[in-house]
């Protein structure tokens, strides 16, 4: 499971970077857990959660991140931002999935606030 959600994160990458997104960190991590990619689309600072699936048998992607996910990306976010004293006009959770078996990619901007 773990090497699917590594090359989806790899693809998820590469499609952010063809968007024009400047990747910050990927991967990064701190006591209270991981923020997958965190990157500038502009003046926008993205906090981005990437899901790769090859089905939907437990669900959509989305669907996986629930509210309780959402809080800890908020809570994750803030970390960050204290950590690295990286600031930004605006501050963005986006969502990606990406689907193992087609290669189809979607981006959910501003998924939640």
């Amino acid at each position: 499971m773990r090497k699917i959600g590594g090359e989806g994160e790899e693809r998820a990458a590469r499609f952010l970077k063809r968007l024009g997104y400047e990747i910050l960190h990927r991967n990064w991590r701190c006591r209270r857990g991981e923020i997958d990619i965190i990157a500038r689309d502009g003046k926008t600072l993205v906090f981005t959660e990437v899901k790769t699936r090859r089905s939907t048998s437990r669900g959509t992607p989305e669907e996986a991140v629930d509210r309780k996910k959402q809080e800890k990306l908020r809570l994750l976010a803030r970390y960050y931002i204290h950590e690295t004293g990286m600031t930004a006009p605006v501050y963005r959770f986006d969502v990606l999935t990406v689907d193992a078996k087609s290669g189809e990619i979607k981006l959910l901007k501003s998924a939640f606030s």
